[in-house]
């Protein structure tokens, strides 16, 4: 081997040996700020009841909240809420501003390649509800109507005949609105739809449980017909970091396996969601 070839190999081991260093190292990068600074930075939302909501306390409180605690407690770590939008959740650009996503995010296609799974922790439905004056009595009845959702969910997805629910069946869509108004949160069209049928909704689409808590808090709502989809809800976080993956879903298989993940959800919702019926 001649001199150039010694220096060229030598020099492709070194750059290959950094490569590989910088790789390891990335790949540990936020289970090991969360280990260091003993604090799970946790996005969620305050007006997703009862998985997420501010009680009567002021506090952040909720089935996806204890949910949170536990995993956190898991990793010997104290959990920090904050609550951007939805939307700013789901455009992956969190910037190292949180750790991993608690909003019971449906997996699809297009979160699958901003976003690793590492658990699924509950099971949900997606339902279409009109106020209790709606004429309304299937989702069919819905083409042509005024529709809201809460920006950058999977019910804005299917509203717009763009959901793809990742490793599932093709969806399949009951109703074309006319036009689909986002909204910061579900609660926020909620509040629309309350002041009447028509008058500044017709209706909106969201997560069963949640339309079920509204109603039992007193909304003038009703839920039309069954589910419009159902699907695994799942903690998001950035793909690059697998030891962070591991760690949160060995976290949730242990509240699987010691009852707790069951009895949060018999707990908030009365049943046990977080198996597939």
């Amino acid at each position: 081997m001649n001199r150039f070839l010694i220096r060229l190999t030598a020099t492709a081991s070194i750059v290959f040996a950094s490569f590989a260093f910088a790789i390891s190292v990335h790949a540990g990068e936020v289970l090991d700020r969360v280990l260091a600074t003993k604090t799970l930075t946790v996005a969620t939302s305050s007006a997703f009841p009862l998985a997420s909501f501010i009680d009567k306390k002021g506090q952040l409180d909720g089935f996806d909240v204890e949910v949170a605690k536990g995993i956190a407690k898991y990793m010997d770590v104290e959990a920090k809420f904050v609550t951007p939008g939805w939307d700013i959740i789901t455009s992956g650009r969190w910037e190292g501003r949180w750790d991993l996503a608690m909003g019971q995010m449906t997996p699809t296609v297009p979160r699958a390649k901003l976003f690793d799974f590492p658990a699924v922790y509950i099971y949900g439905n997606s339902v279409a509800v009109v106020h209790k004056d709606s004429k309304a009595t299937k989702p069919s009845d819905l083409d042509g109507k005024v529709i809201g959702v809460s920006a950058g969910s999977s019910e804005e997805s299917y509203a717009k005949h763009t959901l793809e629910v990742y490793d599932a069946p093709p969806v399949k869509f009951q109703f074309t609105p006319s036009e689909v108004k986002g909204y910061e949160s579900s609660t926020s069209a909620a509040d629309d739809l309350r002041l009447g049928d028509g008058v500044r909704l017709d209706g909106f689409l969201t997560e069963e449980l949640e339309a079920k808590a509204m109603i039992k808090a007193g909304y003038p709502f009703k839920i039309m017909g069954g589910p419009l989809v159902s699907a695994p809800a799942v903690i998001a976080v950035l793909h690059g970091d697998k030891e962070f993956s591991d760690k949160v879903a060995a976290a949730v298989k242990s509240m699987r396996e010691d009852g707790s993940l069951s009895k949060l959800s018999i707990k908030w919702y009365g049943s046990d969601q977080t198996v597939q019926k």
